[in-house]
């Protein structure tokens, strides 16, 4: 068994005369009157004042739609789940990204091989239900709601050892979406079709129907149509005989 032993130390008010009770208060008066006369502090008067963030700075999350290839890729990546794919009309899928999880690493921006998943600089984002903090795919698209106070931006800079902040009168651009490096267009290709078993998990798999099926003399034969295939490599997970491959197009 753990012994614990408790030790109780009483704190002694100090006892001040009336000379240092006086000292003290006009020590108080002096600072403070320095203070508003010659301010040194580094302080940000948020929100009518917001620091300035690097382009890279890890925030909400946007999403271009028009990038996005349905390669699930952000869904995979993703450690803490909470990225979902849904549906579309169109027959694609969609991230949705859960808040409540999301834990801010932007693996899947980083991931993302067609740049559809975008950084913001937007983090101070209030939620009156946990219900409202699943963001789906159209709220994604665009910013969330601003209300702005801020008309000064706070940079930080070192300048001959000292900490120097620096103040600008404008309004901070939070949806600013930096330029990522785009990996090459893929297509997916047969590259070994004698390891082929025919068990149809590329055609089922395809979210673009770019997999068609035909029987040749009672044997089933694949063909990828490179108009419809997005390159997004679902197919090539799949194959448990690993024919398929990604090829740049």
């Amino acid at each position: 068994m753990r012994s614990r032993i408790t030790r109780r130390v009483r704190i002694k008010t100090p006892d001040l005369n009336l000379v240092d009770r006086v000292k003290g208060h006009i020590d108080a008066i002096v600072t403070a009157a320095f203070q508003a006369i010659f301010p040194d502090r580094i302080t940000i008067q948020y929100p009518r004042e917001r620091r300035d963030v690097p382009d890279n700075f890890r925030g909400m999350i946007q999403f271009d739609i028009n990038k996005c290839i349905s390669c699930f890729q952000c869904s995979f990546v993703c450690p803490a789940n909470a990225i979902m794919m849904r549906g579309a009309p169109d027959g694609r899928y969609y991230p949705c990204i859960d808040y409540t999880r999301c834990i801010f690493c932007h693996f899947c921006v980083d991931t993302c091989p067609r740049g559809a998943l975008l950084r913001t600089k937007i983090h101070d984002v209030a939620f009156s239900s946990m219900e409202e903090m699943f963001a789906t795919t159209e709220e994604l698209i665009e910013p969330p709601e601003m209300l702005r106070e801020d008309d000064t931006v706070i940079r930080y800079r070192i300048e001959n050892g000292d900490l120097v902040l620096e103040k600008i009168e404008e309004i901070a651009e939070l949806s600013t979406r930096p330029e990522i490096q785009v990996s090459p267009a893929k297509l997916s290709a047969c590259a070994h079709p004698e390891n082929c078993i025919a068990c149809t998990l590329c055609y089922l798999t395809c979210p673009s129907n770019a997999i068609s099926v035909k029987v040749v003399e009672g044997k089933r034969t694949f063909e990828i149509d490179p108009k419809l295939c997005t390159g997004c490599g679902l197919c090539v997970k799949e194959c448990p005989t690993c024919t398929l491959t990604l090829i740049e197009r």
